[in-house]
């Protein structure tokens, strides 16, 4: 709008509001004040200084997993045309006229004002560290920023971030994705030190490096060199150094306080324009939201409060509430690279008297902290590391300051004394008031309200309506469990969708794969799907056709289905090494067996270990390696024991009567029977059995998805039962049976989880979860309650008679062993990998012994 089109619209008594900045904050003052019908008061104008209109920056790694700069907008299309929004794309405000009361662009359009909204947002911080401009430095910011990086990263092999935060662990993953051998540097002693302590931290770093990334905290950069103005080499101040192709900073943000600060506006000492409650600067008539908005010596680097900030000066300046700004709830949760984390309140018990209740497992990768007042009757805070799935419900604890139970541990751990039902609260004891999301400060009675009036039956159309789980997305669980609700209570059908690309839950995608002979993903997504896949849909896929069909899951349909370990047919470790893991079938092992798996790993320079699954593990092997290694083993008569898999692990098993005066059956002979009878067998998670020769139980079958115990009559079968960090106690469904019984019910039991299972779901949890519980469990199983038992043992002889040996098929295929190499079009081994020998093995170095970083091999 120029001065002279001003004064037009000037004539229709509206007054004019400039938005400076089309973020995502500036985005949503604008949708609430077309949605609070302030269209008809104000004459709306924006600058957006990016060539695009506001986009998701929360889920910009979305960008490398096959999302386009369209999906990530935010504006519907026609949204400021059809609401008389005069938007000026790729013009930068430059200047403020205060006495004027105009807004001068970059483009010289100049336009005048009665209001102002800043909402210029940051920019990401780049230390100030010498050849920081060299060729191949970024900074991860804007869509332009993930195009220029997936340009030049085609031409690299190595890439670092710079920055642990939030921030920096989502580039992380995009270079990762993108190929790069990734290295991340945090100055701090640990990643993510605002969001979580030293003992997540650990767990964290753990977990990131397990999937390849070298982490590399307590380092200084204090130089970047370059070769022909090309980035080669980072200096540290500890005189190591790391050589690497690129660098991304994420170090930080800073506010773009510029133009307030040439326009006169009070900003802070160390940045950020200062507002008041009421989110007004300096200048009354000109107010600031977001990222750029200092309050209370606070600048807020989360969208939630930003949006909090919209609502504050929208509900102002349309004169439909009273609207304050005090601060904003800093919870948050993420998955940074397929990792869950959650931080939320007061999570480093700085409240006078906290206490803190802490539960870490660093077998499983977990972390849980909650921090208590004085009494231990509320949550103020907390954290959790590898598994988030309390978040929403904790969050509900701390903020509608709820009464915690007499245990609060109870909250994080598996039910006391065998009771069935979790310790927790369910949605519907939530009240109305609740706040579900508070990016966008929903309720639940605003979510209730939405569904009841709108008869929304699925979480897109609801996420939509209410804006709901459309920020962070830490929410989306709990509006889920809402909606699930509601539809019960309306006594709607509840859908359970694999993920947006298929309207079926899992149980139904396996049973169109099977009913429609379906053998690939492709025909799958065509026929009943939409889109082209996500991270979620493809390895489920995957999964439900390697259980129904037993295809090799690297046939080249499949293959790009797969996750890392599945792809490679073997766990990745935190070195970026794997690890080999031949079937040992009940544990029984001939010494010349043995001596075959020393000499490997002595050829090899293989750590080897035996594990609690009773076999022996081989670390250490470089992926191109795996073959050799493999075609060894195969030749002596070992197979593949699917560690990488969800599938069949282990049967473990005792001596039982063989050797072990107390045993009552061979449960040895056993074990090696069902072991091989069920090895390679696909399903929703991983499966581990055991076979005890006596109620003595030393193969602790009691703890495994299935568990076989000798009777003086015969078998009892155990079922749904768990280890790691939920233990739960296998319940029994069927007593003193002979082999031939056991062995059908077995098959019975896993293909009908296989069948009605969710994505990812133990036996534990799906039993949980079953109406009925072992009742109906036996009368589906045992008195064929639903008419398909014969179909079960079809279908399981199927899979028997179709087995074969992965890693056995894989070296006798020259295509399928091409892909193992390091780098695409180089058979080089990865120069990076450190090991040091300790207790006569090797081990994978830690970063303080990498001394200097990246000149060992």
């Amino acid at each position: 709008m120029t001065k002279t089109q001003s004064a037009e619209k000037f004539m229709t008594a509206k007054k004019n509001l400039v938005v400076i900045g089309n973020g995502m904050v500036g985005h949503k003052f604008l949708e609430l004040m077309i949605a609070k019908g302030a269209t008809q008061q104000w004459n709306l104008v924006t600058f957006c200084e990016e060539t695009r209109v506001a986009y998701d920056r929360v889920n910009l790694s979305g960008y490398f997993s096959g999302k386009t700069a369209a999906d990530l907008s935010l504006v519907e299309p026609g949204l400021y045309q059809e609401n008389g929004i005069e938007i000026h794309i790729g013009d930068k405000a430059v200047a403020i006229n205060r006495e004027e009361k105009t807004v001068t662009s970059a483009n010289g359009v100049e336009v005048t004002y009665d209001k102002i909204v800043l909402a210029t947002g940051s920019y990401p911080f780049v230390p100030p560290i010498t050849g920081k401009d060299a060729q191949g430095t970024f900074v991860y910011r804007t869509i332009d920023d993930l195009e220029a990086m997936s340009a030049y990263a085609k031409t690299c092999k190595v890439g670092v971030v710079i920055g642990g935060g939030l921030l920096g662990l989502e580039c992380a993953n995009a270079l990762k994705n993108m190929g790069l051998t990734t290295h991340v540097i945090e100055f701090a002693p640990r990643l993510m030190p605002v969001q979580i302590d030293d003992a997540g931290g650990a767990i964290l770093r753990n977990k990131i490096e397990e999937l390849g990334v070298s982490v590399h905290t307590n380092k200084s950069t204090t130089e970047i060199l370059n070769e022909n103005g090309k980035v080669v080499k980072m200096l540290f101040a500890d005189g190591s150094f790391l050589e690497t192709d690129m660098i991304v900073f994420s170090a930080g943000i800073r506010p773009r306080d510029e133009i307030a600060r040439n326009s006169g506006i009070e900003v802070g000492d160390r940045g950020g324009i200062i507002i008041n409650d009421y989110c007004q600067t300096s200048d009354p008539n000109i107010y600031a939201i977001g990222e750029c908005a200092l309050y209370q010596n606070r600048i807020y680097g989360l969208v939630a409060p930003g949006y909090t900030m919209a609502g504050v000066v929208a509900d102002i300046l349309s004169n439909s509430a009273k609207s304050s700004f005090t601060g904003a709830d800093m919870s948050t949760k993420l998955k940074l690279l397929g990792v869950d984390v959650a931080s939320f309140g007061d999570n480093f018990a700085k409240t006078p008297g906290a206490k803190e209740i802490a539960i870490a497992d660093s077998v499983q990768g977990v972390y849980k902290k909650l921090v208590l007042n004085q009494d231990g009757t509320l949550l103020l805070g907390g954290i959790l590391v590898g598994d988030a799935s309390a978040y929403g419900t904790l969050l509900q604890f701390m903020q509608n300051a709820i009464a915690l139970p007499p245990h609060p541990e109870d909250l994080l751990m598996p039910p006391r004394e065998g009771k069935a039902a979790a310790v927790g609260m369910g949605v519907d004891s939530l009240p109305d008031t609740a706040q579900i999301c508070s990016c966008n400060n929903v309720s639940k009675a605003q979510i209730c309200t939405a569904i009841q009036e709108g008869n929304i039956t699925d979480i897109a159309t609801l996420k939509k309506c209410t804006k709901a789980g459309t920020g962070c997305g830490g929410c989306v669980p709990l509006v889920t469990d809402i909606l699930k609700s509601e539809m019960k209570k309306a006594g709607i059908e509840v859908k359970n969708n694999l993920c947006e690309h298929f309207s079926y839950s899992r149980q139904e995608l396996y049973h169109l794969v099977r009913t429609h002979n379906i053998k690939t993903f492709d025909d799958l997504i065509h026929r009943h799907g939409k889109g082209m896949g996500c991270e979620i849909c493809k390895p489920a896929v995957a999964s439900i056709l390697a259980s129904t069909w037993n295809d090799h899951i690297l046939e080249t349909p499949h293959v790009s289905l797969q996750d890392t370990n599945d792809y490679y047919l073997a766990n990745i470790q935190r070195d970026g090494t794997y690890s080999v893991v031949p079937r040992v079938p009940g544990g029984e092992l001939t010494p010349d067996k043995l001596i075959v798996l020393g000499e490997v790993a002595k050829d090899f320079g293989l750590y080897t270990k035996i594990t609690g699954g009773q076999r022996i593990d081989l670390f250490g092997a470089r992926v191109d390696q795996l073959p050799h290694i493999w075609r060894r083993l195969i030749d002596t008569g070992f197979e593949s024991g699917h560690a990488y898999g969800k599938a069949l692990r282990t049967v473990k098993s005792c001596v039982g009567s063989t050797w072990c005066r107390f045993g009552v059956q061979d449960s040895t002979s056993l074990a090696i029977e069902v072991e091989l009878r069920y090895r390679g067998l696909r399903a929703p998670h991983k499966l581990k059995s055991a076979v005890s020769g006596c109620t003595r139980e030393c193969a602790e079958a009691q703890s495994k998805d299935f568990g076989i115990i000798a009777t003086e009559k015969g078998w009892n079968l155990y079922v749904c039962g768990n280890g790691g960090m939920k233990p739960q106690h296998a319940v029994l469904l069927a007593s003193d049976i002979d082999k031939e019984t056991l062995i059908k019910y077995v098959d019975r039991f896993l293909m009908f989880y296989i069948r009605t299972a969710n994505r990812l779901e133990r036996t534990a949890t799906w039993f949980n979860k079953l109406e009925g519980g072992i009742d109906y469990l036996k009368q589906v199983i045992l008195e064929d309650s639903l008419g398909i038992c014969a179909e079960l043992e079809a279908e399981m002889t199927h899979l028997i008679n179709t087995y074969e040996c992965e890693w056995k098929a894989t070296i006798e295929d020259p295509e399928k062993i091409q892909r193992f190499r390091h780098f695409v079009n180089d058979d080089s081994p990865d120069p990076s990998l450190v090991h040091i020998e300790e207790r006569g093995q090797k081990r994978p170095a830690y970063e303080h012994e990498k001394s200097p970083v990246g000149s060992l091999n």
